[in-house]
């Protein structure tokens, strides 16, 4: 079964059922010492692309946003049957054309990652694709605070919603997601690993 581990702030690693590992905007935490398969950048700030902090397997696929928005649109990628599509996102600091979400496919399970990012147009359009893990920013500086987060949560309908980059310099406030108003709300804490699985209630 595919696993999720969060690292803290807005990193994540993901291991495929075939041992693929898969890391999305390394900087925080720990977890790096398998070495990756794929890294996914949604943006060019310092705390979404450590990527010294990975060690790269041969023939690694490095996708960051200005990958992902080659050719003025958003891109998919197809990875021996793990799918990466980029999708919309943009705040207060940046502009659609330069930072990107995630939706990762693998495993038979379907995972949304916001990246940096306030509400965008595009979140109508995911209910259709019946997200199994959607996984929020919610700082409320640049980006969308806990209360739109949750809005989000509630257009996109994934079975379950995980709110993360949420305290600048710090990995993690258990007291904001706790507070967190999202229907089928998760809570996952730095260091804490969960198996991803498909229609799980």
């Amino acid at each position: 079964m595919a696993k999720l581990l969060y690292q803290g702030h807005g990193s994540i690693r993901i291991t495929a059922q075939d041992g693929r590992v898969l890391y999305l905007d390394p900087y925080a935490g720990e977890g790096y010492d398998e070495p990756a398969d794929i890294v996914l950048v949604t943006h060019g700030h310092y705390d979404h692309n450590k990527l010294d902090l990975i060690t790269q397997k041969a023939g690694c696929r490095v996708i960051t946003n200005k990958e992902a928005l080659e050719g003025g649109k958003h891109n998919s990628f197809l990875l021996d049957g793990i799918e990466v599509e980029a999708v919309e996102a943009q705040n207060l600091m940046h502009s659609s054309k330069a930072c990107v979400g995630f939706i990762i496919t693998l495993d038979g399970v379907r995972i949304y990652c916001s990246g940096d990012t306030s509400k965008t147009k595009q979140m109508q359009t995911f209910a259709a694709l019946e997200i199994d893990y959607a996984l929020f920013c919610g700082d409320g500086i640049f980006n969308m605070g806990p209360k739109e987060a949750a809005q989000c949560a509630k257009i996109i309908g994934a079975k379950h919603n995980i709110l993360i980059h949420v305290k600048p310099k710090a990995l993690f406030d258990l007291a904001k997601a706790q507070k967190w108003d999202a229907p089928n709300k998760l809570i996952i804490q730095p260091g804490e690993e969960i198996e991803l699985a498909h229609n799980s209630k």
